[in-house]
C-alpha cells in the first residue's frame, strides 16, 4: 500500500520540520567548518606535526572506532528526552578535539590521537543525534524531506568549507593552523545555536509501547527486528566511499587517468546531492520507504556494473564513461540516503528511536570504516573482483531489506 505523498516542496514549512531557521544556520556553520578540517586532517598531522603518515591514519581510524563505541550511550541518552543538547555536545566535544588539535606539539602521536578521538566521536554521534532532533518536530513524509534537506545542506556546507580550505592551502602549515582555529569557532557558534533551539521529547514509557507501534501502512505490529536491515545497511554504507577511494584508485593508479576525471566526479556528486536530494526524496516519497531503499540498492547495483562494463573498453573512452555511470551512482546514494534513515525513524519504537538510531549509525559507521580496506583489498585483483563483488553484496543486501 502507497504512503501519503508529499507533492510539492514548501520552503517554510520544510524549514520549520527541519528544526527552524536558528538550527539550519547552526548546521551551515557546522558544515562549513567540518568542511574547512575534516578533509585535510590527515594533512595536518603529516605537516604541521610532522608525523608519519601511518601514526596519522591510525590515530584517525582510532577516532573512528572510539565513535562508534559511544554510540549505545547516546542512544539511551537521546532516549531519555534529549535532542538538540545532544546534537550541541556533538559540537562541543569536536570544539575539545580541534583546541587538542592546536596544543599538539611537533611530534606528539599521542596527543594527535587524543584530537582525533575527540573529533571522531563528535563526528558519529552527530547524525543519529540530528535524525532524532528532526523526528520530534516532524513526522511522515515531512520528517523525510527534512532529513533529505538536512543532508542536502550539509554536503553544501562540506563542499564550500572543503573549497575554501583547498584555496588556503597554499599558505601551508600557518594556512592549516588557521583553518583549525576557524573550524573551532564555528563548532563553538554552531554548538551555542543548537541549543539556543532547546528542543526535547517527552521520554516515552517502555510498557506503553513495547506492545506495539505504527508501522509504514498504519497496522500495528511488534516492535520490528532489523538485524537484516541494519546488516544490509553496512553494504549500502559502502557507495558513500565511491567517489572519494575506489573511482581515484582506478582511474588515476590502475588507469593513469588525469586527477582531472576524480575531481570532476567528486564536484558532480556533491552538486547532484545538493541539488536533488529533496527533490528526488520528495518524488519518492509516493512508494513504500521500503521499497525505495531496495530500489536504491537496485540502482546501485546496476551503476557497480556499469563500472566494470566502462572499465573494459577503448582505454581514450574508458575515463569519460566512468564519469558518466558515476551519475548512475549518484543517483543510487541519494535514493539510499534519501529512504534509509527515514524507513528507520519510521520502524523505531517511539521509546527506543534514540538506540535505533544508534545502531543504525553504528552500521553505517562500520560500513564506512571497512570500505576503504576492502575496496584497496578488491582493487588489485582486478575490475570483476572490484565492482562484480560490490554489485554482488549490494544486490544480496538488496534482497535482505525486501525480505
Amino acid at each position: 500500500m502507497a504512503s501519503t505523498t508529499q507533492t510539492q516542496i514548501r520552503p517554510r514549512a520544510l524549514l520549520h520540520a527541519s528544526g527552524g531557521p536558528r538550527y539550519a544556520v547552526a548546521l551551515t556553520v557546522d558544515a562549513i567548518g567540518t568542511g574547512l578540517l575534516r578533509p585535510f586532517l590527515l594533512l595536518y598531522g603529516v605537516m604541521v606535526l610532522r608525523l608519519s603518515a601511518p601514526e596519522a591514519g591510525i590515530a584517525m581510524a582510532v577516532g573512528i572506532v572510539v565513535g562508534l563505541l559511544c554510540m549505545p550511550a547516546v542512544g539511551r541518552w537521546l532516549d531519555r528526552g534529549a535532542r538538540s543538547t545532544v546534537v550541541a555536545a556533538s559540537m562541543l566535544v569536536r570544539v575539545l578535539g580541534v583546541v587538542l588539535l592546536l596544543a599538539t606539539p611537533e611530534g606528539s602521536a599521542e596527543l594527535f590521537t587524543m584530537a582525533a578521538l575527540f573529533l571522531g566521536v563528535g563526528n558519529q554521534t552527530w547524525p543519529a543525534a540530528h535524525a532524532a532532533l528532526v523526528a520530534t518536530v516532524a513526522h511522515g513524509r515531512e520528517r523525510d524531506a527534512a532529513l533529505a534537506a538536512g543532508r542536502a545542506l550539509r554536503n553544501a556546507g562540506l563542499g564550500a568549507g572543503a573549497l575554501l580550505a583547498t584555496v588556503c592551502l597554499a599558505g601551508g602549515t600557518t594556512a592549516l593552523r588557521s583553518l583549525a582555529v576557524v573550524t573551532a569557532l564555528a563548532y563553538l557558534v554552531a554548538a551555542a545555536l543548537t541549543w539556543s533551539v532547546r528542543v526535547h521529547a517527552r521520554p516515552a514509557s517502555p510498557a506503553a509501547v513495547a506492545v506495539a507501534v505504527v508501522a509504514e501502512d498504519g497496522g500495528a505490529e511488534s516492535a520490528p527486528r532489523m538485524g537484516a536491515l541494519l546488516a544490509a545497511n553496512v553494504i549500502y554504507a559502502f557507495c558513500l566511499n565511491i567517489p572519494e577511494i575506489a573511482l581515484p584508485l582506478v582511474l588515476v593508479t590502475q588507469m593513469h587517468a588525469s586527477p582531472m576525471w576524480p575531481a570532476v566526479i567528486f564536484v558532480a556528486n556533491t552538486v547532484l546531492v545538493v541539488t536533488l536530494q529533496v527533490p528526488v526524496t520528495v518524488l519518492l516519497s509516493r512508494f513504500p520507504r521500503r521499497s525505495v531503499l531496495v530500489v536504491a540498492g537496485a540502482v546501485l547495483t546496476a551503476s557497480y556494473l556499469g563500472f566494470l562494463a566502462a572499465v573494459s573498453i577503448g582505454h581514450d573512452w574508458a575515463a569519460p564513461a566512468i564519469a558518466v555511470v558515476s551519475v548512475l551512482c549518484t543517483f543510487g546514494e541519494i535514493i539510499y540516503a534519501g529512504s534509509a534513515t527515514a524507513l528507520v525513524t519510521a520502524l523505531a519504537p517511539a521509546h527506543a528511536l534514540g538506540r535505533v538510531l544508534a545502531r543504525f549509525q553504528l552500521s553505517t559507521g562500520f560500513g564506512l570504516a571497512v570500505s576503504p580496506a576492502a575496496l584497496t583489498a578488491l582493487a588489485p585483483h582486478g575490475p570483476v573482483a572490484l565492482w562484480g563483488g560490490l554489485a554482488a553484496g549490494t544486490l544480496l543486501a538488496a534482497c535482505a531489506v525486501a525480505a
